[in-house]
């Protein structure tokens, strides 16, 4: 049976934040499989030394892990007791010494799906080790979840979909079909010229990717193959998607919960592809709609317990 809510801003779920000693460990340092090259990410938790599950929040096409209202959703998961960390991708146009801007071009450009799978998975791997900063008492990793936004939600469910580790995913104004980055028609000039060039409408630059992006997904097709892991996804999947989203329609959303009726669908009425933020975002709240996505996805995470 299907599940679908809708949900208006106002009808947000009330969550009562404590956040009585919330400590963020920033700027840890870990290296890509690919390149050697280095990416950071940040922990926010509350240390209590209660165990508590853990989310891994990843960024979309053109984002970074500080992008926005990012910092307020890891304090938002911390002061409801998650362990909330974020991610740059290592090729996202970012470096560890300036994470707010896209000074790298090149490895923008050099970026692809298999590079964000296996930049996940260095991530999970060092959060499963004993090389993680936070003492176990503080771990609950029997209850890790991925969280993800637009091409980020994609990566999650891919993610979800391959590694036993990850027990619960949430995909919000995600893609479904990595394919869809680009179009038959470009594909020829693409080739021939090597690149092409997009506009990052904020910051008016134009970002190049080269065509080693098709040529790694359909070398990997199998492995990236996102409605196939839609459709056999057998663990919690939660899809939360803005009825106004101008990037990604809400008929993907649709689409994606009747490929596995098992998905758990969230519709928020008059919500955008950033759920109505933006970047830079100077509040110390969250946007209306983007409290709604998160108290749907603790809620949700909440309930696997």
């Amino acid at each position: 049976m299907q599940s679908l809510k809708f949900y208006n801003c106002n009808e947000n779920l009330e969550i009562e934040l404590n956040m009585e000693n919330i400590q963020k460990l920033d700027q840890v340092i870990l290296e890509s499989k690919y390149k050697n090259r280095p990416f950071s990410l940040d922990v926010t938790y509350r240390q209590d030394g209660l165990p508590k599950p853990i989310i891994l929040h990843i960024h979309g096409f053109k984002g970074f892990k500080d992008w926005g209202y990012f910092n307020q959703l890891a304090d938002f998961a911390a002061g409801n007791g998650f362990v909330f960390i974020k991610m740059n991708f290592s090729h996202n146009g970012t470096t560890p010494d300036d994470p707010l801007d896209f000074i790298d071009l090149e490895a923008f450009g050099s970026n692809n799906f298999s590079i964000e799978q296996s930049d996940i998975g260095t991530v999970i791997d060092y959060v499963f080790s004993d090389d993680f900063m936070l003492h176990e008492n503080e771990l609950d990793l029997g209850r890790f979840y991925l969280t993800g936004h637009s091409r980020g939600g994609a990566a999650v469910i891919l993610k979800g979909y391959h590694d036993k580790r990850v027990k619960g995913v949430a995909s919000w104004a995600g893609i479904n079909n990595l394919s869809s980055h680009f179009s038959m028609n470009e594909i020829d000039e693409w080739k021939e010229k090597g690149v092409i060039y997009i506009e990052n409408s904020r910051t008016k630059q134009h970002m190049p990717l080269y065509y080693q992006l098709v040529e790694d997904y359909e070398k990997n097709k199998d492995f990236l193959n996102l409605p196939h892991a839609i459709k056999n996804f057998m663990k919690p999947l939660c899809i939360i998607h803005g009825s106004e989203d101008p990037t990604v329609p809400v008929r993907v959303a649709y689409l994606t919960q009747k490929w596995n009726p098992n998905i758990e669908l969230h519709i928020i009425e008059g919500a955008d592809h950033v759920f109505n933020g933006g970047h830079p975002w100077t509040s110390q709240e969250l946007p209306e709609n983007a409290t709604t996505v998160m108290n749907l996805t603790l809620d949700f995470f909440n309930s696997l317990k």
